[in-house]
C-alpha cells in the first residue's frame, strides 16, 4: 500500500505540473529531481570507490538540464558523450579507486541525469504536455507489469548477478504493456502514429527503459546497496524511480525527431 499511495502522489505532482502550471515550472520540477537524483548519484559513486565532488555534479547537472531544454541541438553531443563514459563507468569494479575514475564518475553523473531530463522539458516546451504524458503512460505502464507481472508470473531470473528480483517473464509484461498503450494511444497529442508502429515503438520503450533499470542496479551493485536512498517511501530512492526515464527519454526524442523530419 505503502508503493502504491507514494506513486499516486508522485504521479499527481508530475501530471499536476505538466497539465496545468506553466512552462518554468516543468523546469523547476526538472531542476529539484536532478538536485536529488545527482546528490544520491554522488553518494552512490562515492560508495563505489569513486567520490566526485557533490557540489559540481550537482551544479554541472542542473546547467546540462537548463542548456538542453533551452536548445535541444546540442542533445546528440551530449548523448554520444553520455554513452561512451557510461560504458566506461559500468565496467567500474567496486573499491577500484583512482583519480580517473573519480573523473568518470564526475563527469558521467551530471550527463547521466542532466540530458534526459532537460531533454523532457525540450519535449513539453515544443509539442505540448500531450506528449510527455504518453511517455509517461509508456512507462508507468511498463513499470506496473514488470513488478505485478513478476510477482504473479516469475519463475526465471533475468539478469541475477545484476538485479536477482528481476523475472524473463516480469520483463515480457513491461515490454506488452508498452506495446499496448502505445499502440492504443500513439495519435494522442498529434503524433501521427500507426497502431503497429506504435506496438512496436511501445515494446521499444519499454525494452529500454528495462536497460535503464539494469544499468542503475548494476551502479548499485558496484556500492554494494540495495537502494540508493530511503527518501521515496516503498519506491528507494530517486535514481531508482528514473532509470527507466533515463534511457526511454533520448530514444523517445530521437523517434519523435525522425518523425519529424
Amino acid at each position: 500500500m505503502t508503493r502504491v499511495l507514494s506513486a499516486v502522489a508522485m504521479l499527481a505532482i508530475v501530471v499536476g505540473t505538466l497539465w496545468w502550471l506553466p512552462a518554468w515550472a516543468t523546469l523547476g520540477l526538472a531542476e529539484l529531481v536532478v538536485l536529488l537524483a545527482l546528490v544520491e548519484y554522488a553518494d552512490l559513486a562515492e560508495r563505489a570507490g569513486a567520490p566526485a565532488p557533490k557540489g559540481l555534479v550537482v551544479v554541472a547537472g542542473l546547467a546540462i538540464c537548463a542548456a538542453v531544454a533551452r536548445d535541444a541541438a546540442v542533445v546528440p553531443v551530449l548523448m554520444a558523450a553520455t554513452v561512451a563514459i557510461g560504458a566506461a563507468a559500468v565496467g567500474k569494479t567496486r573499491g577500484r579507486a583512482s583519480g580517473g575514475w573519480t573523473y568518470v564518475a564526475g563527469v558521467f553523473g551530471p550527463l547521466y541525469v542532466g540530458l534526459p531530463l532537460g531533454t523532457l522539458v525540450a519535449l513539453h516546451a515544443a509539442r505540448g504536455s500531450e506528449v510527455v504524458l504518453l511517455l509517461l503512460a509508456v512507462i508507468v505502464a511498463s513499470d506496473a507489469a514488470q513488478f505485478y507481472g513478476g510477482r504473479a508470473l516469475g519463475r526465471r531470473p533475468l539478469a541475477p548477478a545484476t538485479s536477482p528480483k528481476k523475472t524473463i517473464e516480469g520483463a515480457f509484461s513491461g515490454v506488452l504493456a508498452g506495446a499496448a498503450v502505445m499502440a492504443i494511444a500513439g495519435g494522442w497529442g498529434g503524433v501521427a502514429i500507426h497502431p503497429a508502429f506504435g506496438a512496436a515503438f511501445g515494446a521499444a520503450l519499454a525494452g529500454i527503459g528495462i536497460v535503464g533499470d539494469l544499468f542503475e542496479s548494476k551502479l548499485k551493485r558496484g556500492a554494494g546497496v540495495k537502494d540508493v536512498s530511503g527518501l521515496i517511501p516503498g519506491h528507494g530512492g530517486v535514481l531508482d524511480r528514473l532509470d527507466s526515464w533515463l534511457f526511454a527519454i533520448p530514444l523517445f526524442d530521437a523517434v519523435l525527431r525522425g518523425l519529424s523530419a
